[in-house]
């Protein structure tokens, strides 16, 4: 069954109309009509079934008839990520992410950032899309773009590390998750961070950590730790 997300609904709501954009969708594309039955979530750990009482494509009516909560997992996973050159490449990172398993995104505008000013609009688009398609119930959140300084002048709990380029003595990621902890990894731009951002990093309690031999981009740095903070839970 299709997810469908409508971020106003909670507990104690029994019937409510969906937007003309996702009316239409339901019933023109979809084609759904009344007493059909839908699976909604408000992404923030609430998984409801609903039935169709008016199948009109700019109004599209339901009612509630199940409410089920979903528990967060026990760990809190937050990324940290240069936005890339590319629109399209750090979008599928959100993509992917999201698909994997993450917590909390926050763009980070660095010294050797090519891309300083990203479209927020969009990327929660792109977050809403992934987590229907890999039928979640939690919505990753979606911090404003800071400047590397603003994020690392802030107080962080948990695991706290750094993936970069240079030639410090690191340990691999696999190596340094611990299971049901929370985690803070920072990935840099194309460029990677500049020497005074990474040993500004240190000073904050950051670890230097290794993704693999080869060279990443951005993205692919961003998923392969993604996917290794998830394996090391879920595993």
């Amino acid at each position: 069954m299709q997810l469908f997300y409508y971020p106003n609904l909670d507990n104690s709501t029994t019937q409510f109309v969906f937007t003309p954009e996702e009316s239409h969708h339901i019933v023109k594309v979809l084609r759904k009509k009344e007493n059909d039955d839908l699976l909604i979530t408000n992404g923030k750990g609430y998984l409801f079934e609903a039935k169709i009482l008016l199948a009109d494509a700019k109004k599209c009516k339901a009612q509630i008839t199940s409410t089920t909560k979903k528990h967060r997992k026990m760990y809190w996973f937050h990324l940290v990520v240069a936005p890339t050159k590319s629109n399209d490449r750090f979008e599928w990172f959100l993509e992917k992410a999201t698909e994997i398993g993450v917590d909390e995104i926050t763009p980070i505008i660095c010294e050797r950032s090519e891309r300083k000013i990203v479209k927020p609009e969009r990327m929660e688009k792109v977050l809403q899309s992934a987590m229907k398609q890999s039928m979640q119930a939690y919505l990753p959140k979606l911090n404003p773009a800071v400047t590397y300084n603003e994020f690392i002048d802030q107080e962080r709990k948990g695991l706290l590390f750094i993936a970069h380029c240079e030639e410090d003595e690191k340990l691999e990621l696999k190596r340094c998750v611990a299971p049901d902890k929370d985690i803070t990894i920072l990935i840099g731009p194309e460029g990677d961070f500049s020497r005074h951002e990474i040993d500004k990093a240190y000073k904050k309690g950051f670890l230097p950590v290794s993704l693999g031999k080869n060279r990443l981009r951005t993205e692919t740095a961003a998923i392969v730790a993604c996917t290794t903070v998830n394996l090391i839970n879920n595993g």
